[in-house]
């Protein structure tokens, strides 16, 4: 894969002095810097957005907004801008409060070009290092890429290892985990590991479909064998035939239809609806639960012949807080996806941001971390990721309980986030989603990883005008 060239870095120079301006340009351009200037602090914030500058060399005393002030808004605006302030008359005091706002350094006029070049190149070689860190932390995270699935931890080479060892030869295979760890990858990764792989995956949800038309669903049915049935239908394990079918929260599968699908999954054998006769099917098998199926069995909720036709091999996905130390990888994954999605170039995240992210208890898992990044990576003007936009995307939406299932993720707002008051940074990304999407409600939802329902309640408690 060829390289992205690198992008040079922007430095934003503010000072009414139209001489400093271009002494300054010069300078930096010869640097490898790309150059935008301002004469004035309005000015400046008005680029800002635009602009999000790598570095910047202010002057303190700009009219109508002062330096000190300026500073705080860029690093407001990406914490990890490197800013430089300058000052006709400084002094020790002035200097402090400089560097405790966040400044690199201070630069007093008249000033020494030396001291500047230094200063420059002190920023520019500081820029390079993080894109190097940021370049390497990106192709190591793809050395730890499986199949969608992404871990570093032992717990997930081990599950690798395991995906890879039965694959050619298992017959049935029984995923479990909670919601969100990434089942329905895992059975991806067996199918095409497998000697199926050039024939259908088929996915089935055994949640998702009415009880009275999912036996005609999975097994077909001939005509006239309900009201309604005006032709025959083949059903999906038929479709499967040669190939996978991979049957999702199978610990939801009505009890009557368990006998039938015993006979499907063990002999190959389906009949259809109305029909005595018996066809044959060969399907490689791959079921996935967030339940305790063995517990269900007990229960007599669950067919105890089934569960153990089913977990011959059981693959079970731990949850995302017992491998924290997936999180800077699978972070470094999805920020690459969305940001070609987006068609951006975000290259990372601050540490401070990965900390916020390390902290967090991911109850929805893999799925939970998926959606924080893409609200932060859709809220960022940056090429950096900060504790801001992660800070506004973790708090605005509600996490999938890990013990619900899977499609139920998102319909309601946790109790936590509905009682507490948004923040201006909130409000900022639901309008910013909106207008990505051209005001269109159901796609802002998709992308805020709510219902309808949910963000119209926001869109009102906001007063954010539709």
């Amino acid at each position: 894969m060829t390289a992205e060239p690198a992008k040079p870095p922007t430095l934003l120079v503010v000072d009414d002095d139209p001489a400093v301006l271009v002494l300054i340009d010069r300078i930096a351009t010869e640097l490898g810097f790309t150059v935008i200037r301002a004469m004035d602090g309005h000015a400046a914030l008005e680029a800002l957005p635009l602009v999000r500058p790598d570095g910047a060399l202010v002057d303190v005393g700009l009219s109508g907004i002062d330096g000190l002030s300026l500073l705080r808004e860029i690093k407001q605006a990406d914490p990890q801008s490197q800013v430089i302030l300058m000052t006709g008359s400084a002094s020790i005091d002035s200097a402090v409060e400089a560097i405790k706002a966040g400044a690199l350094d201070y630069l007093a006029k008249p000033f020494d070009v030396t001291r500047l070049r230094d200063l420059l190149t002190t920023v520019r070689k500081s820029l390079e290092r993080r894109e190097t860190f940021l370049r390497i932390d990106a192709d190591v995270a793809r050395q730890f890429e499986f199949y969608g699935l992404v871990g570093r931890s032992p717990l997930m080479q081990e599950l690798f290892d395991s995906v890879r060892r039965f694959a050619p030869y298992a017959r049935t295979v029984l995923v479990t985990g909670e919601t969100g760890t990434g089942k329905e990858l895992v059975a991806k990764a067996l199918h095409r590991l497998g000697p199926r792989k050039d024939r259908r995956l088929i996915t089935v949800n055994c949640s998702a479909v009415v009880e009275t038309l999912f036996e005609s669903e999975l097994f077909g049915h001939v005509r006239g064998a309900f009201t309604g049935a005006s032709e025959t239908k083949v059903g999906l394990f038929e479709h499967a035939d040669g190939g996978t079918m991979f049957l999702d929260e199978i610990g939801e599968l009505p009890l009557p239809l368990q006998a039938k699908m015993l006979r499907a999954v063990e002999y190959g054998e389906v009949q259809r609806v109305g029909s005595l006769e018996t066809r044959r099917s060969d399907v490689f098998a791959v079921a996935a639960t967030n339940r305790d199926l063995r517990q269900r069995s007990a229960q007599g909720l669950f067919r105890s012949d089934l569960y153990f036709r089913l977990s011959t091999i059981e693959l079970h996905i731990p949850p995302l807080r017992d491998r924290r130390e997936d999180i800077p990888y699978l972070t470094a994954a999805f920020i690459r996806e969305f940001s070609a999605r987006l068609n951006r170039t975000i290259k990372g995240m601050t540490p401070h941001a990965e900390r916020i992210l390390q902290q967090a208890a991911w109850p929805g898992n893999v799925r939970e971390l998926r959606n924080v990044i893409e609200r932060a990576c859709i809220l960022t003007d940056s090429r950096i990721v900060t504790e801001r936009e992660v800070g506004a995307a973790m708090s605005t939406v509600p996490c999938a309980a890990p013990d619900q299932p899977e499609a139920r993720t998102g319909d309601t707002l946790a109790p936590a986030a509905a009682d507490t008051r948004m923040s201006t940074a909130q409000r900022e990304q639901i309008t910013r989603v909106l207008r990505l999407v051209g005001g269109n409600k159901a796609a802002a939802a998709k992308h805020l990883g709510v219902s309808r329902r949910s963000l119209y309640r926001w869109l009102e408690r906001l007063d954010i005008a539709i």
